[in-house]
């Protein structure tokens, strides 16, 4: 593996960079649009306490809360991508915080809004539409409103719990910062004594590696330093879940994960039955774990060995631009108009493309949509990236089509569903190639990268999600979440899904402390959950053709305008239904055995 330079943020080459000059010109406009929007919290206190007076205020209020709502996306989106373009920069960390504050004071302004709107009479509202059908266009966030009546507070209430909104954004800050800004590493040394730099972004790539005395570097000079700061980041994550339990409590919900489903109108059972079935399954990941070992041919199969491929020299370089082209033709059954807008993204600079100093980790779709969506990436040419641009794309263009085709009212759709696209993406791809291929080698290495997908995408998302499920749980029993306990819980979950002939390293105890995800509410059961409903949406497509394409993009183009189990009933899919996750778990173990019989 060749050595590696990660450049400074002014050496990047600009057309591999994001124009956020589609959004504000330059930073001092940007700064003009702030000093702008100091006035916004006093036109909304204009409206306090006139909500229920006619149809004609509450709609003025709608569609000034939807112009806020606009410039609000471009302030702070501006700002967050600026500032996880090198999180080292003060500037634009600085303005990051001032736009979250600019947020926090305008919400705490509407904060009264929740409230009257409560208590306006349903046959009063109903008079309302009557009288002013353009209401119509807000119904939906009314019901949303109004079905969460017993979790409303009163103004004043709601006034101090949106005051807590800069206050509670803090542990997830925190962990950011020591994680991305702060972390530094020893360099990994391979088989022959040289160096790799290593950093969150390239741990992954260097555990891929062939070179297993490299693989092992990576992975202890990575968790040897996070357990130097266990404690630190223990305590940001205690932190977090008494945020959680501040604002589920208050709000008189019987637990955090019950509070934050019920803001997606996700029933507490799906995630309850996502982690029943994957118990129900395991079987077939231990056949998978005792496959890698015996292809690698190890007497022992440690956690550093889980990311390196099977089919170690079919391993490929793809170049950006070769990654590119092979997306678009896989997801050429989109039609033209999908293809086409994902050439916009590719030529139009909507993509942050390479690694540099201080660059946040990872891939996301930012929470901009208009003009366009934004992607962060952190390129390498082998195939895991390749994949990472199909999926952040897919989030990319589900938000274009929702923009496009809802009020901003219900253009945003709800975490339970934004994982279906850009992993109903990643699964055509992966069916693509391994439709151009008849070598066994090469389709062997295909399958195993797919499986390693779905390992990490269900099984090590449901682990996630179990032990986010039971820091909650501590939690909100009092339980402080200390270093020990946390590893320990870890540890213990590691060897459950991974089984007795996988090592599990102590060091692998320490891996909660560098994800993210567990800052992000209960996210990540719906990367899980998400992976069924894709596999059943590719499958669709690519059996039944035109009808099924239709039938996706109306769900890609129907935003929030539901609840997230309607709006996949719309793709032909019920996850209501254990039969979806039923089904990928099948998938799993069907192509386990060809992967058996092609190695």
């Amino acid at each position: 593996m060749a050595k590696e330079k990660i450049p400074p943020r002014d050496e990047v080459k600009e057309e591999f960079t994001w124009d956020l000059t589609e959004i504000y010109e330059s930073d001092e406009k940007w700064a003009e649009e702030f000093a702008a929007l100091e006035s916004v919290p006093a036109r909304l206190e204009s409206f306090r306490g006139s909500l229920g007076e006619s149809a004609g205020t509450l709609l003025e209020f709608f569609r000034l809360d939807d112009s806020i709502s606009l410039r609000l996306e471009k302030l702070a989106g501006y700002a967050s991508c600026k500032a996880d373009q090198d999180l080292a920069n003060g500037f634009y960390q600085d303005m990051r915080g001032k736009a979250m504050r600019r947020c926090v004071e305008i919400s705490e302004a509407s904060a009264f809004a929740r409230p009257e709107i409560m208590a306006i009479p349903e046959e009063k509202l109903e008079s309302f539409y009557a009288a002013r059908p353009e209401l119509e266009e807000y119904r939906r966030s009314l019901y949303r409103i109004r079905r969460r009546a017993e979790h409303i507070l009163s103004p004043a209430d709601e006034k101090l719990l949106s005051a807590a909104g800069e206050m509670a954004d803090s542990p997830d800050n925190i962990g950011g910062a020591l994680r991305n800004a702060d972390l530094r590493f020893e360099d990994a040394v391979d088989s022959k004594g040289e160096r790799h730099p290593l950093s969150s972004g390239t741990l992954v790539p260097l555990m891929e590696s062939s070179d297993r005395t490299l693989r092992k570097s990576a992975f202890e000079n990575c968790f040897c330093r996070y357990g130097e700061f266990k404690n630190t980041v223990a305590s940001i994550l205690d932190a977090q879940f008494k945020r959680l339990n501040f604002f589920a409590r208050a709000r008189k919900y019987p637990s955090t994960l019950a509070a934050a489903l019920d803001g997606t109108e996700v029933p507490e059972e799906v995630y309850m039955n996502l982690i029943s079935a994957v118990h129900e399954n395991m079987e077939a990941m231990y056949r998978y774990v005792r496959l890698r070992k015996r292809a690698l041919g190890v007497e022992e199969l440690h956690m550093y060995d889980v990311y390196t491929p099977i089919v170690a020299d079919a391993a490929e370089k793809i170049s950006y631009e070769q990654a590119k082209e092979t997306v678009l033709s896989a997801l050429s059954v989109l039609g033209e108009d999908y293809v086409e807008l994902l050439k916009k993204g590719f030529d139009g600079r909507w993509i942050d493309v390479y690694e540099n100093q201080g660059k946040r980790s990872g891939a996301y779709s930012s929470g901009i949509s208009r003009p366009h969506p934004y992607v962060l990436l952190n390129h390498k040419d082998n195939l895991e990236s390749m994949f990472t641009i199909a999926h952040e794309m897919g989030h990319a263009l589900h938000s274009y089509y929702s923009c496009k085709n809802q009020p901003v009212s219900t253009s945003d759709y709800v975490i339970f569903v934004a994982e279906v696209a850009s992993t109903c993406n990643e699964i055509l791809l992966v069916r693509k190639l391994l439709e151009q291929t008849g070598d066994k080698k090469r389709r062997a290495y295909l399958i195993n990268h797919f499986l390693e997908q779905f390992k990490g995408t269900v099984y090590r998302q449901t682990m996630f999600a179990e032990f986010e499920l039971e820091m909650g749980r501590m939690s909100w029993a009092g339980e402080s979440l200390t270093a020990e306990e946390l590893c320990r819980k870890y540890l213990e979950l590691n060897k459950l899904y991974f089984g007795p002939d996988m090592v599990s390293d102590e060091l692998i105890g320490l891996e909660w402390a560098r994800i993210p995800h567990f800052f992000y509410n209960y996210y990540v059961f719906q990367y899980a959950t998400g992976f069924a409903a894709a596999a059943a949406i590719a499958q669709r497509i690519l059996t039944e053709g035109a009808p099924a394409v239709e039938d996706y993009k109306r769900f890609l183009s129907s935003g929030g305008s539901s609840d997230p189990i309607s709006l996949l009933k719309i793709a032909g899919v019920d996850m209501a239904s254990p039969e979806p996750v039923a089904a990928a778990l099948r998938l799993f173990n069907e192509l386990i055995g060809e992967l058996e019989e092609l190695i």
